[in-house]
């Protein structure tokens, strides 16, 4: 999900305890570009005030906007094609036993949904099957739906840009987890719904790093800040006074792809928030984690490491489309519940769409 703060004239003689702000299904849907025309993740709000409720994947939308989501979730499901197909092929039978489950449990492990939450869903699963009598394949394979939802629940939340301004967002992650592309993707997502971007090329290790987030710079039409070498936390020091400067909504900062194991590395990203910290004590605001799906209990790991080093507030999970371990985030759920902003399927700009838990479950499973 995603919230824009952004400031405007109060409504005349307001009610400060009872003030309602509009949300994307006020705003007529000719006026918005296909890619802001989706489930009610663009909403407007004032500075100081709780955002409006969001209206959630059910509300009922502009044709448009069911238009672009429903897309969205086809493209979602196609993409966790393999990892579904392998726990779909359980509830082809006609009976219900134990030999069901323990396909079952085979299944979610080899999806990476990991011991502890396969655990979790196969014993709420029994519950619900013996509250419910349900004894057609079928209906149990819907109540896992249910429960998959639930566990993954926790992991939903709005990303809030415009309360702070600018709001910085540092990203993270291990090499090859497509942070680079997921900033580009980001960026879109963020100036389609009204806001500015600056970027910062605080990835000064890495061969040609500073030119790949130009070229996503120049496709966004948004400014960067760069320098020759220079040191990665007096680049994202410079890109923040610049963002506040120059008005900016949102200062992106890219930093080196590194493994959790590389202390020394890692010690450079708590120097580069630091360093940040001076330049605005209140960030960055958020730190986000960019995650190959493809990885599977690896991308658990990673979660734990980099959230003991810097402390996560968001993930960004990438490379969804074609992966067998889509179930990695039942084992995030369950063991490490940082919430997950935005999902990836695609190398596309627009392939970049806000984390529905319910959306999710139907997908991998549906």
């Amino acid at each position: 999900m995603f919230s824009f703060f952004r400031k405007k004239t109060p409504p005349a003689q307001p009610d400060p305890e009872k003030t309602v702000v509009p949300d994307a299904t006020t705003i007529a849907p000719e006026t918005l570009p296909p890619a802001v025309a989706h489930s009610g993740s663009v909403r407007f709000s004032l500075p100081g005030q709780s955002p409006a409720s969001d209206p959630g994947p059910g509300a009922e939308l502009a044709p448009v906007a069911v238009s672009a989501r429903a897309s969205w979730t086809s493209r979602l499901r196609a993409g966790l094609r393999r990892t579904g197909s392998s726990i779909a092929t359980v509830f082809t039978g006609t009976t219900i036993d134990e030999a069901l489950f323990e396909e079952l449990e085979s299944a979610l492990v080899l999806a990476d949904a990991g011991v502890k939450a396969t655990q979790y869903l196969l014993d709420t699963l029994r519950q619900r099957v013996k509250q419910t009598k349900a004894k057609d394949p079928v209906a149990v394979k819907a109540l896992l739906i249910d429960v998959l939802a639930e566990l993954l629940a926790p992991l939903e939340k709005t990303l809030v840009v415009g309360e702070f301004k600018p709001t910085v967002i540092m990203m993270v992650g291990v090499n090859g987890a497509g942070k680079t592309t997921s900033i580009g993707k980001l960026t879109r997502h963020l100036g389609y719904r009204g806001a500015s971007v600056l970027l910062a090329a605080a990835d000064t290790f890495r061969a040609a790093a500073k030119e790949q987030l130009a070229v996503w710079a120049d496709r966004n039409t948004v400014e960067i800040v760069s320098q020759q070498g220079g040191d990665p936390a007096a680049v994202s020091y410079d890109a923040v006074t610049a963002g506040r400067a120059r008005g900016k909504d949102v200062v992106l900062v890219d930093t080196a792809g590194r493994l959790p194991t590389q202390l020394h590395l890692m010690e450079e990203l708590r120097k580069i928030k630091r360093v940040i910290a001076k330049a605005d004590p209140q960030a960055p605001h958020e730190v986000l984690l960019v995650i190959d799906g493809n990885t599977g209990q690896n991308a658990l790991a990673q979660v734990k490491a980099f959230d003991e080093v810097l402390k996560l507030t968001g993930l960004i999970v990438t490379k969804l489309d074609g992966t067998a371990k889509g179930g990695v985030l039942a084992a995030i759920a369950r063991e490490r519940p940082v919430p997950v902003y935005f999902i990836g399927v695609g190398e596309k700009l627009e392939e970049l769409e806000t984390f529905s838990a319910r959306e999710f479950a139907q997908a991998l499973l549906g």
